[in-house]
């Protein structure tokens, strides 16, 4: 009788990826160079749930995301429940909550993942990671200065030029000016700048601009934004950038940032290939984001870096590490009877630090060699009941087919003078 049953379907969920070994190997290289640069200029590893109340995002982020991007839902507490679609109301909650015990300035970074209903295409996913990198309880000039000081010693520490990427830096507050001089509402703000965000990127920006703020003020502040080039405290920022070894910042007072809590200094990375020409990730000053949670504002700066754009610039600059297994070394079982060996020696071994795997599949030796070449295992060491009775391995480097025979206590050190 045939299976009536439906046969699930191997595909993910649109939008999201499944990390198969050299996939991992790519995003723990990217992950731990994150981690690596955040520590060395003393910044603290924290972390938080996936989960946060929907509230959380509604004003403080915008209703487009809230309403539009989310993955919201009610749950059996009759909660609304949201997946987080970016870090920052979530570090500003955290800060909050223990504002009073904290040491101020703080500095702090995460590797979250992060959730938006959006339609997937090159660089946006419906999941990725991301870097957070912030400073809370610095006002001046110096810690702006030091988060794009540490965006760039990230990109330089994979190993790129500083020719291939460009920061672009502006300022809210030089946007705030213009809507004042324009006569722009309040209430109309939000709207108007995450439309100039995205201007590069909709056809009908000028005409959309219009329908927002009227035909005449649309002109004005179009006008208005193409004469101002720059502000004293950018050239000052400039300056600072200069003095901390970053020579490829320049100022852009299109950079405007999606989002509605950025009250100062805002940034922008740039691909500069003609490949890949986009925005990969950016950030800016949020100094009135944790006054929403009751008390005074608290000064705060930071960005986010995603996953995807960053693994996308690699490739696009041939920067991807060559995948290598974390398995050293592959122990091949030449017959039954010396398993038990094979296994005693291989836990010998680790804890030595070698990363061992016995193959136990019962094949010949010839193809499980193979084996450990596919899987691009370094060396190998057949084990049967010769090797049992003597105490000597014969230990083969499958790149260049070169063999050494050692006594069991001096393995380990043949092949970590092998690795390097």
């Amino acid at each position: 009788m045939a299976d009536d049953k439906k046969k699930l379907s191997t595909e993910s969920y649109k939008g999201v990826r499944d990390f198969y070994p050299e996939d991992m190997f790519i995003q723990r290289y990217i992950f731990e160079h994150w981690e690596r640069m955040c520590e060395l200029f003393g910044y603290e590893e924290y972390n938080a749930s996936v989960l946060e109340p929907a509230e959380l995002y509604r004003n403080k982020t915008s209703e487009e995301i809230v309403n539009e991007q989310t993955y919201t839902f009610t749950d059996r507490g009759d909660r609304e429940v949201t997946l987080r679609p970016e870090m920052t109301p979530t570090f500003a909650r955290m800060v909050a909550a223990k504002k009073r015990e904290l040491s101020l300035p703080a500095r702090w970074y995460s590797v979250p993942n992060v959730f938006r209903y959006e339609r997937p295409q090159k660089g946006r996913l419906r999941e990725h990671w991301q870097l957070n990198a912030d400073i809370v309880g610095a006002a001046g000039i110096e810690a702006d200065a030091e988060v794009i000081a540490l965006a760039h010693a990230i990109m330089r520490s994979f190993g790129t030029d500083e020719r291939n990427f460009e920061i672009r830096v502006s300022d809210r507050r030089f946007l705030d000016a213009a809507f004042n001089e324009c006569g722009i509402e309040k209430d109309l703000r939000p709207a108007a700048t995450r439309l100039l965000d995205r201007r590069d990127k909709i056809d009908d920006f000028k005409e959309l601009l219009q329908k927002l703020v009227g035909k005449e003020r649309s002109g004005k502040l179009i006008d208005h934004l193409a004469r101002t080039t720059s502000t004293a405290y950018l050239e000052q920022l400039m300056a600072s950038l200069k003095s901390l070894g970053v020579n490829n910042a320049v100022v852009d007072t299109s950079v405007t940032r999606g989002f509605d809590y950025y009250t100062g200094m805002v940034f922008e990375v740039f691909d500069t290939s003609g490949e890949n020409k986009r925005s990969m990730f950016g950030g800016g000053r949020y100094d009135d984001l944790l006054s929403l949670f009751g008390g005074e504002s608290v000064p705060a700066v930071g960005f986010a870096m995603g996953d995807v754009t960053a693994r996308d610039f690699l490739e696009t600059h041939n920067l991807l590490p060559k995948y290598a297994p974390a398995t050293e070394l592959m122990l091949c079982v030449v017959e039954p009877s010396a398993l038990v060996h094979a296994n005693k020696l291989a836990q010998d071994l680790r804890r030595e630090d070698v990363t061992v795997a016995v193959n136990f599949s019962g094949k010949r030796i010839g193809d499980q060699v193979r084996q450990a070449d596919k899987m691009k295992v370094p060396f190998v060491i057949a084990v049967g009941e010769k090797e049992r009775d003597s105490g000597k391995y014969t230990i083969k480097n499958l790149a260049n087919g070169s063999e050494m025979t050692l006594q069991a206590d001096r393995i380990a050190e043949h092949l970590f003078s092998s690795l390097g």
